[in-house]
Order: C-alpha cells, then structure tokens, then sequence
C-alpha cells in the first residue's frame, strides 16, 4: 500500500529498528482512532436536543480529516521527497482535497478513515506472518556463564571458551557437550517438538533451551555466526525480500499513480472547458476515479502472501531465502537427490561380515580395525565402533600407507610382520589375490546396497566387511508424494551403481545416476534442467554445494552441516525432514495461486469501479468501500500461507 512495507525484525544487536516497528503499528492505529473520532463523537452528540448537527458535522467532519489525514499527508510528502514519485498516500490526499472543495466532507472523512483501516489490516498482515521471527529474537541468548562462574554478554565469549549451562537456561552460543547430559529443546532450530537427548561430544545450538541436565559446552561459534543468528538474518532477508511478480508491481506502481492523477485531471478539464459541462459534476466523477484507481489490494497482493508463507515455513524449521524462490518451488518439475545424508540417514554401520581360507570373524576384525586407526574415512570410523561393540581389540600396525581410492595397507605386528591391505576390489586385485568366490560374494553384496571392504594378509583374502547406511524412514513416503505432483526425480550419487540402483530401487526413484564427482553432477543438474526446465535438487549442503547452485531451488539438509547449507542452498531443512519438501513444493503452488487470484481480484473490482465512475453512475462512498473492502479481502486470503502442513 504505502512506502512502509519493509523487511521485519533482525537479531537482538537491531533493537532500534524493532521498537521503530512497534511505532509504525502504534502510527496505523493512531491513524485510524483519529480518523474516526470526529464521526464518533457526532453520533453520540447527534442524540443531544441542544446540539446543532448541521454545524456540528461540519467542524467535526473536518477534524477528523485533519487528524487522520494529517498522517496519510506525511506518507505523501515522504513518497515525493524519498523514493520521487507519486505514491498512493498522495491520491488519496488529492481525493480528500477535491472532495473538501465540492463540499462532500463525509465523503472525505471516509476516504480517510477506511484507507487507513486497509493500512492497519495490512500491517496486521505482515506482522501476523512474523511472529515466528519474534519468538526467535526473544529466545536470543544475551549472556552466558563461564567455567569459573563469570556471567558475560555473549559477545564477549569467544571460540574455545567454555561454558555451563544450568536446567531451563537457554544455551548461549553453537559448541560442543564436553561434560554432562540433558534433553534439549531445538524447536527453533528445527521446529521440531520432540527434544533431544545431549551427551559428550554431541552438538548444540545457541537458542535452545536445556531441559533438565547440567552441561558444559566447549563454544565452537562466535555469537554473530551462530547458527541461530543467521537463522534470523536469513527469515528477515526472506520476508523483506522481492519476489518476481512484487517487482511487476513495483514498476507498475510507479508509473500508474502519475497516469491515474493525469487521468483524473483531463477527465476534469476537458467537459468542463471543451464542452461547458458542469465543474462540480465532473470533478466528483473525477474523485471517484481517484479513490477506485487506488492500488492498495493490488500492490499489497504479493508482499503479505510471500511474508505469510516464508513466515510460516520457519516457524516449523524451514528457511525459505526469498519470495523468488518460493515461487520457483512451486514451478519446480524435476527433483534430484543426494544419497548419502539426504535419502540415507549418512550413519555407516558394519552389517555382514564374511570369512575366507579359513580366518575367523575375529581375525578379519582385529586386523581391518588396526589398519581403520589410521584413517578419517567415515567408514574407517563405522569399522571401529563395530569392533569396540563386538569387544575385539584392533591389532597393533605400522608402517602404514595410504592407497588413493583404494584403502590403505600397513605391516601387523600381531601377525608376525604380515602386511595387511584394507580396501576395495581394485586394490585387492593389485596384489594379485582376488577369486572368483570373493568376486562372486562381493558383488552381491553390492546388488544389496552394501559397500564391500575387504581384507587381505599373507597373500590370501582374510574376508570381506559389508557396511550399510540406513535409507530415511520418510524417504519413501516423500518420494511418493513428490511424484504424485506430476513432479520427476532423480538420484545423483557418487556411490557404485549397484549401491545406487538398490537404494533407487527401494524408493521407486525414476532416474539414477551413480559414480559421479561433484562435477559431473552439476553437469546432471544442466541436463535435467534442459529437459525440464525447472529443477531442484537437494543435497546435505557441503560437498552437493555446486549443484545445489547450479539448479533453480537448492535445498540443503541443514542440521547436518548448518553453516554451508544455509549459506549456499535456497531453502535450508533444519529438521532434515523430507516430507517438507512437498509441502514446500505445494505451498509454492499454493502461494502463485494466492497471488494470482489477489491480482486478478483487484483489478477486476477496480475495472467495474472505473467504468462506472467515467459513467456517474456510483458514489464516492461506495467506491471507497469498495476499494478498501477488498484490500481486507486479500489479506486475509494471504493469511492462510501462514498456515505450512508438513504431513
């Protein structure tokens, strides 16, 4: 509507801007009450049989224009000084003038009145969609305790300090447990409700209330790069942000104001002096052009439905980076995953492990875990922790090498100075000890989704360790729903083919392509993109980051790696939930639709209004009724973006 519609609140640090919002609500208001005082107090002096309603009316008509109008003046002038050009405030300050001098006061009193009731229904509208980002600011930390029971501003803490937090504290800064463990409620984070249970070496966010346990947290993030302040930026940045079609409105508005005002004038000056038709006639025709011209449900059709659907999005843990894409999601026709840590939990596990040439389990365990110690593979890590489990102490190496893509090899003291390879097939077959069997038996395991490690000592196949990551328990479900859209998808992984076609085979992926380095997925997203136009793709945000910038909507699991995937992805899943992708997907949809359907609205009632007024066959307060009835009417219908299902 007018040239207040701006961005919401940041974090804590913007104080001044927040209270200047406040006053902006409390303006509107103001707006409205002294507008409409005046009319108030006329209908309860009216019942008094000493008071001269005539008269009365007029002074009291005219200063409830004067004290409400006297606001919408201000908006006016700051258009012309500020953003040079002729805003909406400005019609409607030519409509009160013109219908002051044709003597019509009640008529000017309610153009007053119910354009600033359309500007406090507007300002409820954005900030209806905002207060999920109020909460957030309210939850943010402003001191933290230290170890040796300093309490400080949490600008002062810096990496590697340690600090302790009590039961039903908020956690101050993103670190890591050291000691101590609690269940932690991360729903503005995540937006989940259900908290979690914290231990040693588990990761925390600032933000988040400790529940019940005490905790001492090593701090891993300075304040302003926590994860939950950028949570912040990023939902204002969103909310403030332009989509397509606000930008077509903007450049409309600038141009449609000064051609309504030039509009009105002719259709003023030309009856009246070409054609001697009366001045007074024509001016009202005029006015009513003025006020149904006013473009107040039309400039406000996109920025409430973008706000309403960004804002409630991030209530439940998902961060949209803008209106533009919001409405690309809801264009999106192709969706291509990651596997591991997006389909896949990301959490490696030893699930088989087989004998060969008569070496026990323990044998094969003991020897891969002593080689494993040496290495930072995730799956190094899965082969340990199942040796720890199954109390098998690894053997004592040295001399250990690292094999490029293969494994790694190292000489076990254990064995009598044996040398041990740990790795694939390729570097098993580079010592010459592969069969036919272990061909056999590995590639069956592969054709089960499995990755295959095998070991090797003395020159003979010890046997071979099968690990497995666990496909999502939701990942079916979402696939499904995402296809049920008419919408394609599509695997890229750099796993094995076999791996990739059983876990595409488990969720009835439509396309699969495997074996692929991060380039080569980008050069998948180009392809996809050229067959269907619009393609999303969503990966866990670190090594996906190329194609996730490459498609139109990036979307980053966000918990898994919070700093590059809501840096570089379009949309961030801080719950890691893929069911909000379709949903997110059908709320792009539904917030086109909505927008749509505001802009048509708008302008069908404004084209009825229009003609009618050339022809003089409306009034001046219908017309205003009309106009700003439906800029009501689009707010509320923007209102129900707010509203993000994620079943």
């Amino acid at each position: 509507m007018s040239d207040h519609i701006q961005g919401g609140c940041q974090s804590c640090s913007h104080e001044p801007e927040r209270n200047a919002k406040k006053e902006n609500s409390k303006y509107d208001w103001k707006k409205i009450l002294t507008a409409v005082s005046g009319v108030s107090f006329l209908i309860a002096l009216s019942f008094s049989w000493w008071f001269d309603i005539e008269q009365g009316a007029r002074i009291l008509y005219l200063l409830s224009i004067a004290s409400g109008g006297y606001y919408v003046l201000l908006g006016a002038i700051r258009g012309i000084t500020k953003q040079k050009f002729l805003n909406i405030d400005f019609l409607v300050v030519i409509a009160s003038i013109g219908a002051i001098y044709i003597d019509q006061l009640a008529e000017a009193s309610a153009v007053v009145f119910f354009f600033s009731l359309a500007e406090a229904f507007e300002r409820f509208g954005i900030e209806r969609s905002r207060r999920a980002l109020e909460s957030l600011v309210k939850n943010s930390p402003q001191t933290a305790i230290l170890e040796n029971g300093e309490e400080v501003h949490v600008e002062s803490v810096k990496i590697g300090d340690i600090v302790i937090v009590r039961p039903g504290d908020l956690i101050p800064l993103d670190g890591i447990v050291i000691k101590g463990s609690s269940s932690v409620d991360e729903a503005n984070i995540t937006g989940e409700s259900i908290p979690k249970d914290k231990y040693e070496k588990d990761t925390v966010f600032a933000g988040t209330i400790n529940q019940n346990g005490y905790l001492e947290i090593k701090v891993t993030k300075e304040s302003g790069d926590s994860t939950f302040a950028k949570i912040i930026d990023l939902v204002e940045k969103a909310q403030s942000s332009q989509a397509p079609a606000q930008e077509f409105i903007d450049r409309f508005a600038k141009y449609y104001t000064p051609l309504i005002v030039i509009t009105s004038i002719l259709i003023t000056v030309v009856p009246t002096v070409f054609f001697g038709e009366s001045f007074e006639v024509w001016l009202y025709r005029a006015l009513v052009l003025l006020v149904i011209a006013c473009p107040c449900a039309l400039v406000i059709s996109t920025p409430v439905s973008i706000a309403s659907a960004v804002g409630g999005a991030s209530k439940r843990g998902v961060l949209v980076k803008g209106g533009m894409f919001l409405e690309a999601l809801g264009k999106i026709r192709a969706v291509a995953f990651d596997k591991t840590k997006t389909l896949t939990v990301g959490e490696p596990y030893v699930s088989d492990i087989i004998t060969f040439n008569g070496y026990s389990e323990e044998d094969v365990l003991a020897d891969a875990a002593g080689i494993e110690k040496f290495s930072s593979h995730p799956l190094a890590k899965s082969i340990l922790d199942f040796a720890q489990k199954r109390g098998v102490t690894p053997h004592v190496m040295e001399k250990y090498q690292n094999v490029a893509g293969k494994g790694g090899k190292a000489t076990c003291l254990v064995c009598e100075d044996v040398e041990h390879c740990v790795g694939n097939m390729k570097l098993i077959e580079s010592k010459g000890v592969s069969t036919k069997e272990v061909i056999e038996k590995t590639e069956e395991l592969e054709k089960q989704g499995k990755t295959v490690v095998l070991v090797s000592g003395d020159s003979k196949i010890m046997g071979a360790l099968a690990i497995s990551d666990r496909i999502r328990p939701e990942a079916r479900k979402t696939i499904e729903k995402i296809e049920s859209m008419g919408v394609v998808t599509a695997m890229l992984t750099g796993d094995n083919q076999h791996t990739a076609n059983f876990v595409a085979k488990e969720l009835n992926v439509d396309k699969v392509y495997a074996s692929l380095l991060p380039d080569e997925k980008v050069e998948k997203i180009e392809e996809l993109k050229k067959e269907f136009k619009e393609v999303a793709m969503v990966g866990d945000g670190v090594n996906d980051a190329p194609s996730l910038v490459t498609s139109t909507v990036g979307i980053a699991m966000g918990a898994g790696g919070s700093d590059v995937a809501v840096e570089t992805a379009d949309v961030a899943l801080m719950n890691n939930n893929l069911e909000n992708i379709p949903s997110l997907m059908s709320l792009g949809r539904k917030t086109i639709l909505t927008i749509r359907w505001n802009i048509v609205a708008a302008l069908g009632v404004k084209a009825v209004f229009l003609i009618s007024a050339l022809f003089g066959v409306t009034h001046l307060e219908f017309a205003i009724g009309a106009d700003s009835g439906m800029a009501i009417l689009v707010i509320l219908n923007s209102l129900r973006l707010f509203r993000f299902d994620t079943a």
